[in-house]
């Protein structure tokens, strides 16, 4: 008799249900696993995580092992009579971890979320309904989140993220109960979230209008000044302008019912973090409006074959112009080599005039013989900066991150194609969630999963046969010479098995032999002997990888070596310098052989300068250069690869972040050279273009098990910082930096320890995970001190600094920085007491001491102008002006906004020079000049537009507010 559905609460207390009966849980702790896996949401919980839940910093020796007794009981709770060490169906071995297998109908976690998403998809055509689902979402919530565990775990920063969802809802709800005339509905709710979050502004903002709509004016006047007053005995500080608006709405009603809050939670930059100190400012991204992404690739000219399949493909992506009325995914499964990826790029380019707003493009890896599948969250992340969405704005979690995709797609037309899938659940986050997108996905696999579960249409792709196969030939080499020997032409078919890679490298040999008879190619083909085994086909008589050994014997001993040495490489894609560092040779040598290898289709050269092969062409590179080289040259050939990529990054290292304190490269092996990067331009173009393989570098140099590796990824991780940070690319640097910590611990150095908790510390405060970063950045201080490392100490005080202005502590922020400039003073570091230097003067600003702060600002301008550091030069211009507009000084603070603005419009840094627009423009309306300010207030506003950023909102609610007032711009 099947069991009854299992259902799992954690909105609330941790509880488990089969039908309408309760399972009992045990103790706390039990329930603390059951949580954190529940909060996970699908995603793997890594076994140090549920370490760190339920121990803390002192877990016994026997923690992993008392985890597995949990699985194991928790596995036979929700599975009575599962086998001893069976795996189950709801609780997953998963990338190192586990993963328990939940949706929106089994938890009410994943319902509230869906509802929430539902509810901002119509909130705007049918406010009414959307509020509807939001109070159902609300209702959800039986109290605080995962009651019944213990305070230690609970103190988790997973929980502490589940938790902030709670008032970013009720916030949505009262935006939509605005909309919809009915704020009456959310108040309950909204004074309870308000009552727990009392320096929200946002929230409090929400409840001030929703007050006001429902009648209760001066309660919403007393709840500004209950507000104000605790902003400014707590902070120091006055309400925000979000907060200021909804105050004047209730004052003089000139925001109507339709109006609310906004339905999402965002931190607004007040210039804090544009100050010179460990944090640059957000990413830099075009200063207009992206252009639709448009990542296809190159299609192939000679494409021939397909026909039915075309046709087909036509029919579901409405080949009359229509369109699809809703989404379609197609499947396009077959054996590997069969052509599913040229296919799909055939088919995306020829219907993609019909998706005005854009295509998608993302190579998953799914079957890559290094293993290295691509994660999903990666994947959504780069579609998500292909669509414009700056970083900061990018939440933590692929959950969260999927849904802010198919928010941005929801009401667009957009073709995604999603190439070489392992499996449904890597495909599902990279789906769009409503009409007017298409989507194409090719896997070996049918993905039943989709078809199923999301209305798939499959298309199964089978090899060529003869006719088709003869077909393919003709194309390649010309209708006469496979006429001339049409039983050649048929037996090199035969030999291919029909796949189209296979023929495709047979007629690249014959093509460039024009004189050869094809039944002398046809006997090479047949007189070779492959190995490629793993790929063989099972009803052919015939092993595909012969026709990839005798392809790769076409080629010269040095290409060869090449072409095998390739498949030691563990990114994506590489470039020639790099593929002339795994070979030891010249670039000037390794370039006519990468051309060699590219003519005969054993490479292929997907965009300018990089090169990438088929996942069977790698596969059978990979068993040639284990059976043709030793396991000391494979180890010499991947020492010099990755001091090739350190070398170059710890360049651009110096050249992003002068003042930052990187280890020096350990010593290259003879004739490793770093790639030439002239300026910081040229080394952010150098990292973006290598950001997927430094992550896969960094990834397979730790797990090496060689301590000279570790130390080198440790190296690796530490020198991507400032591009990471640069361009906001918080969530691969989390990933990076746990890396380079876990390689740290493990070769027991404290100087590495130190370093590394410091690097995982920053990225956490980016992605406001302050409850972990600071007592890293104590334990770092700690070692740091201890070790006698004066710059390390000095650095980790500037972090600490940042983290205090993110709580709001200016008093401590100055303090830590004031620190750091005596020590980096005693090292003789100028370029490091110059940045540090304009941190101490923002904070003497921030704190009202205006002309200690210009002393330190002059100061260090003086040093940054010297040492010819743009960046920071145009920061601390930004604080000179910040003090004079404060002491009056009008003309002085415009003076230096504009030297800042002409800086950073040079440097190409949108977001901070629509930030200081918006003071200008505070600037200009203090002098009486309205128009200038509103002048400067419109620049602002369409670069925060073209960059789709949140902060958007507030300048224009700024443009809006002026314009209601008398005298207003």
């Amino acid at each position: 008799m099947p069991l009854e559905p299992v259902r799992f609460t954690v909105l609330g207390t941790v509880r488990v249900f089969r039908g309408d009966a309760e399972l009992e849980l045990g103790g706390p702790q039990e329930r603390a696993f059951l949580a954190l896996l529940l909060v996970g949401a699908g995603r793997p919980v890594a076994v140090g995580e549920i370490v760190d839940v339920l121990w803390g910093a002192a877990p016994p020796r026997s923690a992993v092992n008392v985890v597995r007794r949990h699985v194991g009981s928790l596995r036979r709770l929700l599975e009575p009579g599962l086998a001893a060490r069976a795996e189950g169906r709801w609780l997953v071995r998963d990338a190192g971890g586990y993963r328990l297998v939940t949706d929106g109908d089994s938890s009410d976690l994943l319902r509230f979320r869906a509802l929430r998403e539902e509810g901002r998809r119509i909130a705007d055509r049918s406010p009414a309904q959307a509020l509807e689902l939001l109070t159902e979402a609300l209702s959800l919530w039986r109290g605080p989140l995962a009651v019944g565990i213990p305070a230690q775990a609970r103190a988790h920063p997973a929980f502490d993220a589940v938790d902030r969802e709670l008032p970013a809802a009720v916030r949505q709800a009262a935006d939509a109960a605005l909309r919809a005339g009915r704020p009456d509905v959310v108040l309950p709710e909204l004074r309870q979230a308000a009552a727990r979050h009392p320096l929200d502004e946002p929230l409090q903002a929400g409840l001030l209008l929703a007050l006001a709509a429902a009648g209760h004016r001066s309660e919403a006047l007393a709840a500004y000044e209950a507000v104000r007053a605790r902003l400014a005995e707590e902070l120091g500080i006055d309400p925000g302008a979000e907060l200021r608006d909804a105050r004047d709405t209730v004052l003089h009603g000139a925001r109507g019912a339709e109006a609310g809050p906004s339905g999402e939670s965002s931190e607004v930059s007040d210039g804090a973090g544009f100050d010179g100190s460990a944090a640059p400012a957000p990413a830099p991204s075009p200063p207009s409006a992206l252009p639709p992404p448009a990542q296809l690739p190159h299609g192939i000219a000679a494409f021939t074959g397909r026909d039915v399949e075309l046709d087909e493909a036509f029919a579901l992506s409405g080949a009359d112009g229509s369109g699809p009325g809703t989404v379609v995914i197609s499947a396009i499964g077959g054996m590997a080599g069969v052509g599913k990826t040229t296919l799909a790029v055939h088919w995306a380019h020829r219907v993609a005039d019909r998706f005005p707003d854009g295509q998608l493009y993302v190579n998953l890896r799914g079957f890559d013989p290094s293993g290295a599948v691509l994660d999903p969250g990666e994947a959504v992340r780069g579609f998500l900066d292909a669509l414009g969405v700056p970083p900061d704005r990018v939440p933590h979690g692929v959950d969260a991150q999927a849904a802010l995709y198919r928010s941005v797609l929801a009401g667009r037309r957009v073709l995604v194609v999603l190439d070489n899938a392992r499996d449904t659940e890597q495909v599902r986050p990279l789906l769009p969630g409503s009409p007017g997108c298409l989507t194409i996905v090719t896997s070996r696999d049918e993905l039943p999963g989709l078809v199923a579960a999301h209305g798939a249409h499959s298309l199964v792709l089978r090899p060529f046969d003869a006719v088709q196969a003869r077909a393919f030939l003709v194309r390649r080499l010309g209708a006469e010479r496979v006429a001339a020997e049409p039983r050649a032409a048929d037996e090199i078919s035969e030999l291919c098995a029909g796949l189209p890679l296979a023929l495709a490298c047979v007629a690249a040999r014959a093509a460039g032999h024009p004189h050869f008879p094809l039944a002398a190619v046809a006997a090479e083909l047949r007189e070779a002997h492959g190995s490629l085994d793993a790929f063989a086909r099972s009803d052919a008589s015939v092993d595909v990888g012969t026709v990839f050994s005798w392809s790769s014997r076409a080629v010269s001993a040095e290409a060869a070596r090449l072409f095998r040495l390739l498949a030691l490489h563990p990114g994506p894609d590489l470039s020639l310098p790099a593929a002339a560092a795994l070979a030891d040779l010249p670039v000037r040598r390794a370039r006519p052989l990468l051309a060699e290898l590219t003519g005969l289709h054993l490479v292929t050269e997907h965009s300018p300068g990089r090169y990438a092969f088929h996942d069977l062409l790698r596969a059978h590179a990979g068993e040639l250069v284990h059976e043709r080289h030793t396991e000391a040259d494979r180890a010499a050939a991947l020492n010099r690869l990755h001091h090739h990529y350190l070398r170059t990054a710890h360049a651009a290292d110096r050249l992003l972040a002068p003042n930052a304190d990187p280890l020096p490269p350990p010593p290259a092996p003879e004739g490793v050279h770093p790639e030439t990067l002239a300026d910081d331009d040229r080394a952010l173009a150098w990292l973006t273009a290598e950001h997927a393989v430094l992550l896969a570098v960094v990834e397979t140099a730790a797990a090496s098990g060689q301590p000279v590796q570790e130390r080198l990824a440790c190296q690796l991780a530490w020198s991507l910082e400032p591009f990471f940070d640069r361009r906001g690319h918080w969530h691969d640097g989390l990933a990076v930096q746990r890396t380079a910590l876990d390689a740290a611990r493990r070769l027991a150095d404290p100087a590495l320890e130190a370093r590394g908790l410091r690097g995982l510390a920053r990225v956490e405060g980016r992605l406001g995970l302050h409850a972990r970063a600071v007592p890293r950045l104590e334990r770092a201080l700690e070692l740091f001190t201890a070790l006698g490392d004066d710059t390390g100490r000095a650095h980790t005080h500037r972090s600490l600094g940042w983290e205090c202005d993110q709580q709001g502590d200016l008093p401590g922020a100055l303090r830590h920085n004031q620190f750091a400039l005596g020590l980096f003073r005693t090292l003789g570091d100028r370029a490091a007491q110059a940045s540090v230097l304009n941190s101490v003067g923002w904070y003497h600003a921030q704190l009202g001491e205006y002309r200690h702060a210009l002393t330190h600002c002059f100061e260090a301008l003086t040093m940054l102008q010297q040492l010819g550091d743009r960046y920071g030069q145009a920061a601390t211009w930004d604080s000179i002006a910040y003090a004079h507009h404060h002491l009056g000084r009008h003309p002085h603070a415009l003076l230096g906004y504009r030297n800042a603005l002409a800086l950073l419009r040079d440097l190409g840094v949108p977001y901070v020079e629509a930030d200081i627009l918006v003071r200008v423009g505070d600037t200009h309306l203090a002098t009486g000049d309205h128009d200038g300010a509103r002048t400067a207030w419109q620049q602002a506003l369409v670069l925060l537009r073209g960059l789709n950023h949140p902060d958007a909102e507030r300048v224009e609610a700024l443009l809006n507010a002026r314009d209601g007032h008398a005298g207003a711009v």
